[in-house]
């Protein structure tokens, strides 16, 4: 698997839940892509009182299809995230032995903006609404 996709499946989703949402109704809740291109999340509620959100890879870009990445195609790579005050999420997750941090924040209704974090090290990415 590669880093970016790696990183990206293990952190872009795990940082989300449905609560706050910008002006005009949007919410994180739908399909995303990372701005390079190479992979697709659907964002959807989950948790006990719908209160969260979930994320599942479920497109990769042809020369994205290895087999470490197909292996996490169609499958939740994040089941819950909570909110940290307006259009902002920060959540944890495991994904291949690895725990990230990370926080969202939705810059508008088509555009996120991730900065995650495993250690000391980390990386902001961008995605945009499908």
């Amino acid at each position: 698997m590669t880093p970016i996709v790696k990183f990206i499946s293990a952190l872009a989703m795990a940082l989300l839940t449905a609560a706050p949402a910008l002006a005009g109704g949007a919410t994180p809740i739908g399909q995303w892509e990372v701005t390079t291109g190479e992979a697709r999340y659907k964002i959807s509620s989950c948790g006990k009182n719908g209160d969260l959100l979930c994320a599942k890879l479920v497109w990769l870009r042809a020369d994205e299809r290895t087999q470490d990445n197909l292996a996490v195609l169609n499958t939740y790579v994040v089941k819950g995230a909570e909110s940290a005050g307006t259009n902002k999420w920060t959540g944890n997750v495991v994904f291949d032995g690895r725990a990230y941090e990370g926080t969202l924040t939705m810059v508008s209704k088509n555009y996120l903006k991730l900065k995650g974090c495993a250690g000391i090290l980390c990386q902001t990415y961008e995605l945009t609404r499908v």
